[in-house]
């Protein structure tokens, strides 16, 4: 029977079940004194994967007669081999109170898992009895202590016990280097290369690859692949570990010859059926625009993996491809594959980054379906999404989804809901997220800057410049866009100038085509034309269409017509299928009366194939988006629309209004062009307000493209009349119109 009950225990396959028989045929046989069948037993529990078998192998132990250290020992092990982590350092704390010793060969492993829970403090227990008993000496048990050390981001304790050691091997070094690469300390990495190969310490792999990664992560992608061909060069060949670690630094130098010479090694060495390696490689072709072959690498996986799929996607949508990755998407969750949240982010920030707003939300609400939790990456990439459309409603709604997971407190949270409430036209309640935020970083104090710029109001946004520098808080690129876009809207020539050359004298900033663009604009805006063409000659680099479109819009404000033919002059090559230059300098013909130029220029757009951007306009009303295309008549309400927007126009008239027919590139009749205007989605859009929501209630609509000189004249007047405060956001900035009277000053 001892026989029989022995080799049950000891069999790999036997079951929990028989476990459990055997234990109770062991207690009716009263074998429990037994240390083998007792110890194979405590074994085979603590193999399981069954939540409540673990705990009982540890009562079991508590009560054996005669413990041995071979008994707790197989069971931490089992314990470690199931990843019961916890369980492990609750053995390990049993021996000393039933009066054993661990042995060197005990203690990595429960080092191993002091370091993946990060349990700092047991580690330091354990530490202390290594040192005590000598066992510290063992390079495996220093090797496991230093890891843990690093694991829980101790780099300094890390250290001295290295530098300790009498005698550290390859596995030493390499942890060693590993630790300083992940945490971001690539010279002190380096350093301890050298130093390694001069005390005559060849690395292996694994040291290389910590290399790699270390240089990787802190943004030196071309030492990376350096050091990836001095490794090829002294003889070591990569393994999938290494080209999973090289490729991200090929994918972000967009080194395609590199990057298909790893894969053809990949392909010759068999490492592609390695999910880490493809998952790699698909990534980098996407970094590198070259779709066509990630897509044949995607498609060549026998069995797609959670990783891959991921990669994929974000690929796509990295090469704009958004339809491609919800098709792959939505292919694969109707094949029943399970998709982690990971892989829901990627395509919702897809959508979100692509003009596909409402897919984004629409999928926000199946991922929930689907029982997956989002977290703090997907709800600041769905977020955005809420801001470009002003869906106030559902933004607000997931404010308050993100207060109930507790996950506001996350700094990308809280400064997408800043940009969010800002583009919504509710500046206060950004400004409200921002002052509860606990540890503001850059990008919050950008969001909250951006959003003060994009209204206008040049004061907030230079208080809360002062107030970032008075914090610490060191400003980039980015804050002086905000800053100086601000001071363009408002006219604040002086102001300008000054945050415009304190850029590189003060904080080390060279002016970028942005900086350039928005002085452009500040100078136009107060009629220095010349001055701003000036600026725009004087570039250390060549101006961009972001700046020589600042100078023609502003032409166009001005009827400067020299400057905005060398400006359209300069557009043209550039952006050549963008309509809305050519439409700006056919508006200063038509301003100057130069009837042939503009009809050449008409002529020219027809030639070439060029229509103007169909605009679309959104208002929220009854919790709903709506959105109206120009031009469109499918809306349920449209004929009330248009009768409402008649009405208007009957009474603008008496006041004076002229319709601004020369926006009208359409060869058509005077009449056919003031209907043409009069189907402007923005004036639909604000018409469909008035129509839905009570009298003296604000209305705020978003607009795709540029608002025209007509509708920005026609809901100036409708502000008056209808008694309503409209706010409307086009590409440029926000127009808070009330009374009348707009906050652009009739500039933008």
């Amino acid at each position: 029977m001892f026989h029989v009950l022995s080799q049950c225990l000891s069999s790999p396959t036997a079951t929990l079940s028989q476990a459990r028989q055997a234990h109770a045929l062991i207690l009716k046989l009263n074998l429990f004194s037994d240390t083998h069948l007792t110890t194979t037993l405590l074994s085979l529990y603590a193999n399981t994967h069954s939540l409540s078998t673990p705990q009982l192998s540890l009562t079991l132990s508590s009560h054996l007669p005669h413990p041995t250290l071979f008994s707790f020992s197989s069971l931490i092990q089992a314990f470690a081999r199931s990843s019961h982590f916890p369980h492990v350092l609750t053995a390990f704390s049993h021996l000393a109170p039933r009066g054993l010793v661990s042995d060197a060969f005990l203690l990595p492993t429960t080092i191993k898992s002091c370091a993946i829970l990060r349990a700092l403090n047991q580690g330091q227990q354990v530490h202390a009895f290594a040192l005590a008993s000598g066992f510290v000496l063992d390079s495996i048990v220093a090797s496991s202590l230093i890891q843990m050390y690093l694991k829980c981001d101790r780099i300094v304790d890390a250290r001295k016990l290295f530098d300790r050691m009498p005698e550290r091997d390859v596995v030493v070094w390499s942890a060693m280097i590993a630790g300083y690469s992940r945490l971001g300390l690539v010279d002190e990495a380096r350093g301890l290369f050298g130093e390694m190969r001069s005390c005559g310490v060849e690395p292996n792999l694994v040291t290389w690859n910590g290399m790699l990664v270390g240089l990787g992560n802190n943004g030196l992608y071309d030492e990376a692949v350096g050091m990836f061909r001095v490794m090829l060069l002294e003889g070591f060949l990569p393994d999938g570990s290494t080209v999973s670690c090289v490729l991200p630094s090929v994918g972000c130098l967009e080194d395609v010859v590199m990057g298909s010479q790893v894969h053809g090694y990949g392909i010759k060495q068999g490492l592609l059926c390695d999910k880490f390696v493809v998952s790699a490689m698909l990534d980098m072709y996407g970094k590198c625009g070259c779709v066509k072959e990630m897509s044949r690498v995607f498609d060549e996986v026998e069995e797609v993996e959670i990783g891959s799929l991921n990669a994929f996607l974000t690929g796509l949508s990295r090469n704009g491809m958004v339809d491609s990755a919800l098709e792959v998407f939505n292919r694969l969750k109707d094949q029943k594959m399970e998709l982690n949240v990971v892989t829901w982010t990627s395509v919702i920030a897809s959508c979100s980054q692509n003009g596909k707003d409402f897919e984004a939300l629409e999928l926000f609400r199946d991922m929930q379906a689907y029982g997956v939790e989002p977290n703090a990456v997907t709800i600041p990439s769905l977020i955005p999404a809420c801001g470009n459309i002003s869906a106030l409603t559902h933004g607000k709604e997931i404010h308050c989804f993100s207060l109930r997971k507790g996950i506001f407190d996350d700094v990308y949270v809280g400064s997408a809901l800043i940009d969010m409430y800002a583009k919504c036209g509710r500046i206060q309640l950004a400004r409200r997220c921002f002052n509860n935020m606990l540890a503001p970083n850059l990008v919050s104090w950008n969001a909250v800057m951006s959003g003060y710029a994009m209204h206008g109001k040049a004061k907030e946004t230079m208080e809360m410049f002062h107030m970032m520098q008075q914090s610490g808080q060191k400003p980039d690129s980015i804050t002086f866009t905000c800053v100086l876009s601000a001071c363009a809207q408002n006219g604040l020539t002086e102001e300008g100038w000054h945050y415009y050359n304190s850029m590189s004298k003060e904080h080390g900033i060279e002016p970028k085509m942005e900086h350039y663009a928005c002085m452009v604009t500040l100078l136009s805006r107060v009629g220095k034309l010349e001055e701003a063409y000036s600026i725009i000659k004087e570039m250390p680099f060549e101006p961009d269409a972001c700046v020589w479109g600042a100078l023609l819009s502003s032409c166009r404000v001005h009827n400067n017509l020299s400057l905005g033919e060398i400006a359209a002059e300069k557009l043209f090559p550039l952006e050549p299928a963008n309509p809305g230059n050519y439409v700006l300098l056919s508006n200063i013909y038509a301003s100057k009366g130069l009837w042939d130029e503009e009809n050449r220029i008409r002529e020219m757009m027809k030639s070439k194939g060029l229509r103007k951007n169909p605009g679309y306009s959104w208002i929220e009303v009854g919790h709903k988006v709506h959105m109206l295309l120009a031009g469109d008549q499918s809306h349920p309400q449209m004929k009330d629309i248009l009768e409402k927007l008649d009405k208007l126009n009957m009474e603008m008239k008496k006041s004076g209004y002229l319709p601004k027919t020369n926006f009208v590139l359409q060869d058509v009749e005077e009449q056919d062009k003031e209907q043409i205007l009069c189907g402007h989605s923005e004036k639909l859009a604000v018409v469909l307000g008035l129509l839905n929501t009570s009298p003296g209630q604000p209305l705020q609509v978003i607009k795709n493209l540029r608002i025209c000189d007509d509708c920005h004249a026609v809901i100036k007047a409708i502000s008056r009349l209808e008694g309503r405060e409209i706010y409307i956001r086009d590409t440029n900035r926000f127009h808070h119109m009330k009374d009348g009277v707009c906050s652009c000053g009739d500039f933008w």
